[in-house]
């Protein structure tokens, strides 16, 4: 119906403009029909020469001017202006010829169309004009100009505690500690008499701290539908504008309507956006987004204690927020949502496996152990794309192998089984990924292997080696970082050992390698070269910190002495991957020849391969850690000895 109103209103004004158009194209061909070339002297020389044929008088109303049509031999039709026609009277009277065969006609009068009709008529309609425009401008409380009057409200969300939208912590699932922390806010909002009849102050603002993914934003949902309150949800984005001032009169409303729907909860995501450090980045004191923190920071101090409005907010960057908003008073508590535990994980899959049919042989416990680091987000992802999967094949239960396929399209990417490689790209990409599904199973802190691939995915890759971690794990070791350094140069020193040749396939590999090294000597301390002082890089510009604090912390002799430590710890790797492989050339050959026959291969397909040659068995892989180690020292021992020299 908008639609339609709007396409009626464009063809009004377009029949406007063609009535003027029309209306200034008439008005010139009435002042244009006569030729200006043509006077009375000609027409003079003319008649003596008997060029005429014909001539027609035509009187104006305002005598004697008028006009004269003549016809020359050869049909030629001229018009001229004249300021007395009986001056062209006496002309032909006194030619014999003409003095009978003249016309004159009745005195010419302006037609009433022209002269009232016209521009009253085009008046009126460019009155009507005028008016239909700002009465569509000012047409009720909802129209555009509603909008403008609006433009510094609040635009926060309300969701009421009977919302169909509304959660509970039965909903949340994985974040029993983080629930149980929260369930005294839940308690105070229900119960408010309890605490402040013991002189106890309740926080005034909660603050979300963890990765994406986490859940914070269903956690916070959650307080509001078991206290039973409203619920005001808004984004940081939401405050900022182009336009001066808008930022800071929302952050006034919306406090303003949170006191009159006390109590309550307003929670603020992606508080990063609107809270950032000030004085950062080329904005200045004057920047808007300051003067709508500055505005926040008035207003949660504003608001007396204990009145029944908690302020929650989520933000996966928590190091760049002003100092001033994260002070007791302010945001009192910061509750940590941080990636699920095995546990935790199961329990989502649990609430997102709800209303998805599962086949038999999905075991929703052994996904939960073989999706390491995955948040309640990726599960959910997980599942989702199983169900797709599932959907178009045509089945009516999820099974394990749709559950497979989206782990790895999630983790990796989809895999493109049309793209046309050539034989020797294969080939290479075979050993490339044997060399890694090799180190990941030999090396104790890594692997083990669950899928070896040489198809190409949607990430770019040529081939894949996807490990399975069977446990989490809190702390990173140094042996663990560099068994991971020594993986990601298996598939450069495979490639170099079969074809004498390197490619730009490990391009990744050795970035992901460089880092990591680089980590362990600038902010782990693992170098004794180099101590535990922490030489990582500060904060880059505009992400809370200015250009006065990009440079570098360090000296020259520093720098110079942390990339020699970097570029030890990847030539140890080096010779230790190299090593490892030489040793089991054997292996190597028959993985790649596997990989070219299948393209893929599962976990016991590959550990089959070492079946004659290692026994896969605790004491084995105890013993393998302990030569590690060893090696580790003797390169720490070197290392030291060349220092010395």
């Amino acid at each position: 119906m908008k639609k339609q109103m709007k396409t009626a209103g464009i063809g009004f004004y377009i029949l406007i403009l063609a009535i003027i158009f029309f209306a200034v194209y008439v008005s010139g061909a009435l002042d244009n029909n006569s030729t200006s070339s043509y006077n009375i002297n000609t027409f003079k020389s003319d008649l003596d020469s008997g060029r005429i044929e014909s001539v027609e008088i035509l009187p104006n109303q305002e005598t004697p001017t008028g006009e004269v049509s003549v016809v020359l031999s050869g049909g030629t039709k001229i018009s001229f202006y004249v300021s007395d026609v009986k001056e062209i009277e006496n002309i032909l009277n006194e030619d014999i010829e003409f003095a009978n065969r003249y016309k004159v006609h009745d005195i010419q009068k302006t037609s009433w169309i022209i002269t009232t009709l016209l521009p009253y008529g085009l008046g009126i309609i460019v009155i009507f004009f005028l008016f239909s425009f700002l009465s569509a401008q000012s047409a009720g409380a909802n129209g555009s100009n509603a909008k403008m009057m609006n433009f510094g409200k609040s635009r926060a969300q309300r969701i009421d505690p009977n919302d169909q939208h509304a959660k509970t912590f039965r909903d949340v699932a994985g974040l029993k500690e983080e629930k149980e922390e929260l369930e005294e806010i839940v308690d105070f909002l229900a119960n408010p008499g309890k605490y402040t009849g013991v002189g106890a102050r309740i926080p005034k603002g909660i603050i979300l701290v963890g990765p994406p993914g986490t859940g914070k934003t269903l956690l916070a949902k959650a307080v509001a539908g078991e206290a039973g309150v409203p619920f005001f949800s808004l984004s940081g984005s939401d405050f900022v504008e182009m336009f001066v001032g808008v930022g800071a009169s929302r952050v006034r409303d919306l406090f303003a309507e949170a006191k009159r729907s006390a109590p309550c909860i307003v929670f603020i995501d992606e508080i990063d956006a609107v809270a950032r450090k000030r004085g950062s980045g080329l904005g200045g004191g004057h920047d808007e987004r300051e003067q709508t923190l500055n505005q926040m920071l008035v207003e949660m101090d504003g608001f007396g204690i204990n009145e029944g409005i908690i302020v929650m907010a989520a933000t996966n960057r928590v190091d760049i927020l002003d100092p001033a908003i994260l002070r007791p008073g302010r945001f009192d508590r910061r509750v940590t949502v941080g990636r699920p535990d095995v546990k935790g994980r199961e329990e989502i899959l649990d609430v997102h496996a709800k209303g998805k049919p599962l086949g038999d042989d999905v075991d929703l416990k052994a996904i939960a152990q073989t999706t390491v680091g995955f948040t309640g987000a990726d599960l959910e992802n997980l599942l989702n794309e199983a169900a797709i999967v599932c959907a178009r094949n045509g089945r009516k239960f999820i099974e394990q192998e749709d559950i497979s396929k989206s782990f790895i399209k999630v983790g990796i990417g989809k895999e493109k089984k049309s793209k046309i490689i050539s034989e020797k790209d294969k080939k290479i990409t075979a050993y490339h990924e044997a060399g890694h599904a090799i180190l990941f199973h030999l090396l104790p802190d890594v692997g083990p292997v669950h899928m070896v691939s040489i198809i190409p995915t949607g990430s770019g890759a040529a081939g894949y080696t996807m490990p399975l971690p069977e446990r989490d794990e809190m702390f990173m070791t140094k042996g663990k970082m560099l068994q991971d350094i020594i993986v990601s140069l298996g598939g450069r020193i495979a490639e170099s050992i079969i074809f004498d040749d390197i490619t730009t396939g490990a391009s990744q590999d050795i970035k992901q390698a460089t880092n990591t090294a680089k980590a362990m000597v600038t902010k782990y301390g693992f170098s004794e070269n180099v101590g535990m002082i922490n030489y990582a890089d500060e904060d880059e510009v505009f992400i809370g910190r200015d250009f006065g604090h990009t440079s570098r912390g360090y000296s020259e002799d520093v720098a110079k002495k942390i990339d020699h430590e970097v570029k030890s710890i990847m030539d140890e790797c080096y010779v230790k991957a190299k090593n490892i492989l030489e040793e089991h050339m054997e292996i190597l050959h028959k993985c790649a020849k596997l990989l070219l026959e299948k393209e893929r291969i599962d976990r016991f397909e590959f550990e089959s391969l070492f079946v004659p040659h290692v026994i896969e068995d605790k004491a084995e892989k105890e013993a393998g850690k302990e030569a590690l180690e060893s090696h580790q020292e003797e390169g720490v021992e070197n290392s030291g000895d060349s220092d010395n020299k």
